[in-house]
């Protein structure tokens, strides 16, 4: 009953809702305790042969009144409770939802997408069951024993009562051992759905891949193992609930039994009137109810308790990028100086980035080339404090970028990552992600600058055309372009494009350095890439290795120096060469 305590801050917000809830509930019982007396009555008018038809009539008014009154009661109490139940449910999935987007990418790369998927829906639910039918379930089990018992004890025999109550007390271990084994087995369940429900996440994103490596069979063999083992799961939870019931109706029989033997004798030896024993074989019928309801209670409390467990440990993960006190909330403009005598990312002891010291003025473009992981896309990740630099060694402005609250220093900053993630919206809303509020001119504008805008007209729909999940419907080219559209409308002091033209030709990649040239004058532009015509007029140009800037400058003094960018310049330059005749002939 623990999750009940877990959720009192809820119960006490809610306060005035599970109080009339509760209050209507012990209403209700109450009321259900007045047909009993009124048959009982009615059985020894019979047995005495006083019974008349207008007593008769007035005993069956008041319980079909009594049955009218319970029918709108059990609606209010309905809407109180179960009402409040749904506002539990959609403040945790909100919660979730805000702890998931304040979270870095750390915390992305320990977690699976469907884990965390099922935490927002399975688990919700059985937290929302705990507020809703377990709050229920305990007040109503709880108000119907006290007051049934307490009226068996002073309205008809406390002797009888004690004989029939004796089984109780084995109800109440049962659900309690039934009750521990369900919370363990629940959770293995939860965690098994979980399991699941990531495997289809990732083998729906990536279709393609199974469908071009022929791994359907695969896929399916594996998909039916873990949903066999799901069901395994589920099915020993089932076992255990399957018990509560058939305990329960085997000692509820057994209380019957003895109630209807001892007060047979009482009956015979005329301590107790037979309306009496008819009265009082209606309450035990009565006490049928909280003795199931105690069973389904605990069933109902030890899957939320479990799912509770999950969803507090995930939300007591705490963000690793946050604002510090007295952060502004005003967009980064000026320079940008990078200082950073190492980084390292978390649980690795070997520094990824060491010894940049780098000042790139406003209206500048920066290249950033280098090998495969020689840091040039962590670089960009720590001006956009997706993982934080030592204190102070990334300064825009002259102000540490941790002096800008985290929303207003991503406002200032348009990205284009190498991973194009488009969302399963119209192009229109793709472009305008940033600023939905964007007219259709200024998203046209910004697809021009990125030479989408053609493209797009050529769709059936144009710019109301609705891309698949992640782009799917697009070619690789397409969902860059729409990505740099996106960032161009943003109009942001900063860009920054990692890696984002590799997919289109080098005629549609000088178009869009051209114009994002003209477009972004007076502001700065950090370019990342492997292509290095992309960046031949960069005002600066570094090459990292190993996380260190090996060598600084422009186009013509690079070439000049003979390092590794000269040499890699005439390498691709002699590539170009040889596609070009290739095509040619």
């Amino acid at each position: 009953m623990r999750v009940f305590l877990d959720l009192m801050w809820f119960f006490r917000a809610h306060k005035l809702r599970y109080a009339v809830g509760v209050s209507l509930l012990v209403l209700l019982s109450l009321l259900a305790l007045v047909p009993p007396q009124l048959v009982g009555q009615v059985v020894d008018h019979m047995q005495h042969k006083t019974l008349t038809g207008r007593y008769l009539f007035w005993v069956c008014a008041s319980i079909l009144g009594i049955a009218l009154v319970s029918y709108g009661l059990r609606f209010v109490w309905r809407m109180m409770l179960f009402g409040a139940a749904v506002k539990l449910s959609t403040q945790l999935r909100n919660q979730l939802y805000d702890h998931f987007t304040r979270m870095a990418p750390q915390f992305y790369h320990e977690r699976r997408i469907g884990d965390l998927m099922a935490h927002a829906t399975n688990d919700i639910q059985a937290i929302e069951a705990t507020a809703m039918q377990g709050v229920m379930t305990l007040v109503d089990s709880i108000t119907m024993t006290v007051l049934v018992v307490a009226t068996m004890v002073l309205t008809v025999d406390w002797k009888l009562t004690i004989v029939a109550l004796l089984p109780l007390p084995i109800i109440a271990w049962s659900s309690s051992y039934y009750g521990k084994l369900m919370h363990e087995e629940f959770t293995l369940a939860q965690a098994a759905f979980s399991d699941l429900n990531d495997r289809v996440q990732e083998s729906i994103s990536g279709v393609r891949v199974v469908k071009a490596f022929g791994q359907e069979a695969f896929e399916e063999r594996t998909f039916r193992d873990l949903s066999a083992y799901v069901v395994e799961k589920n099915v020993r939870v089932a076992k255990i609930d399957a018990l509560f019931n058939p305990t329960i109706t085997v000692i509820v029989g057994v209380s019957f039994f003895l109630t209807v033997a001892v007060g047979a004798v009482f009956v015979v030896h005329g301590s107790l009137s037979l309306g009496g024993l008819t009265a009082f074989t209606m309450y035990l019928g009565q006490l049928v109810w909280p003795m199931l309801a105690f069973g389904w209670l605990f069933n109902i409390v030890e899957r939320g308790h479990a799912s509770y467990d999950r969803v507090r440990k995930l939300l007591a993960v705490p963000p690793a990028i946050v604002d510090r006190p007295g952060a502004q909330a005003v967009a980064p403009v000026g320079d940008i100086e990078f200082s950073i005598p190492a980084f390292y990312y978390p649980g690795q002891s070997e520094p990824t980035l060491q010894e940049i010291r780098l000042h790139i003025g406003r209206g500048e473009t920066l290249g950033i080339v280098g090998r495969t992981g020689s840091g040039k896309t962590t670089l960009l990740r720590l001006l956009l404090r997706e993982f934080d630099a030592p204190d102070g060694c990334i300064r825009i402005g002259g102000r540490a970028i941790t002096d800008y609250q985290l929303d207003s220093l991503r406002s200032g900053i348009a990205y284009v990552p190498q991973d194009h993630f488009l969302f399963s919206a119209s192009i229109a809303e793709n472009i305008a992600f940033a600023r939905p509020e964007a007219s259709i001119a200024e998203i046209q504008e910004a697809a021009k600058v990125a030479a989408i805008h053609d493209d797009i007209l050529r769709f059936p729909a144009g710019y109301g055309t609705v891309v698949g999940e992640r782009g799917v419907t697009l070619s690789g080219g397409q969902k860059q372009r729409i990505s740099i559209a996106r960032a161009v409308l943003l109009d942001a002091d900063i860009l920054i494009l990692d890696d984002c033209l590799s997919a289109v030709d080098a005629r549609t990649e000088q178009a869009i350095l051209a114009a994002l040239k003209r477009n972004r004058s007076a502001r700065t532009t950090l370019v990342a890439t492997h292509r290095l015509s992309t960046i031949e007029h960069a005002d600066a140009i570094i090459v990292l290795e190993h996380g260190r800037i090996v060598e600084y400058g422009d186009h013509a003094s690079l070439l000049a120096a003979g390092g590794w960018y000269a040499d890699m310049y005439q390498r691709q330059q002699l590539e170009s060469l040889v596609e070009q005749g290739g095509a040619a002939t």
